[in-house]
């Protein structure tokens, strides 16, 4: 049996065309004197407006919020190397990130001022394999159930073709700010 290593994979040389400079969106954590008194819809807005910074993690697995409305939100994100599996696809786990964090948005973009929230549970399939070569994908999520501490929503993930790759929902839980 042999191991294939970067250099027996056929690694595209370049991001695909439609790649963003990444390094050009800033990241960071938001200051508490920055958000105070927003709601949650207007912090992601001003996420979108480049007014706050896109979380770390956002740089690290080239994705970001790329709109939010009223229990709905979406991220767009480009695939590559740095993403892949020992097969030489894109790990089912990005994805499933992508998932999490489109839903925690979308139920984020209903929260008042001074709440806030965590997943409880986030469930996925991984509908066909995402490969470096897909491109942009975008998932999308909506709120389909609001309660006063529970939150649930739906999100799927579409390539450039708008092909079903991957649908899930999260569960969140709503919390007072401390």
């Amino acid at each position: 049996m042999t191991s294939r290593t970067a250099e027996t994979l056929e690694i595209p040389a370049a991001a695909p065309p439609q790649a963003e400079d990444w390094s050009a969106f800033r990241y960071g954590v938001a200051a508490h004197e920055d958000i105070a008194g927003l709601s949650g819809r207007e912090i992601l807005q001003r996420i979108i407006d480049g007014h706050l910074p896109h979380p770390p993690i956002c740089q690290v697995l080239t994705f970001r919020l790329v709109a939010v409305g009223e229990g709905f939100a979406a991220f767009e994100g480009d695939t590559g190397v740095h993403l892949y599996n020992p097969l030489g696809t894109v790990h089912g786990g990005w994805a499933l990130t992508m998932i999490d964090s489109a839903a925690g948005c979308a139920g984020m973009s209903l929260l008042p001022a001074g709440s806030g929230y965590t997943t409880v549970e986030t469930k996925g399939n991984l509908s066909r394999p995402i490969r470096p070569q897909t491109g942009r994908v975008r998932c999308e999520s909506k709120v389909v159930s609001q309660g006063r501490q529970i939150i649930s929503c739906e999100a799927r993930v579409t390539g450039p073709d708008g092909r079903l790759l991957a649908h899930g929902t999260s569960t969140l839980f709503v919390m007072a700010a401390p």
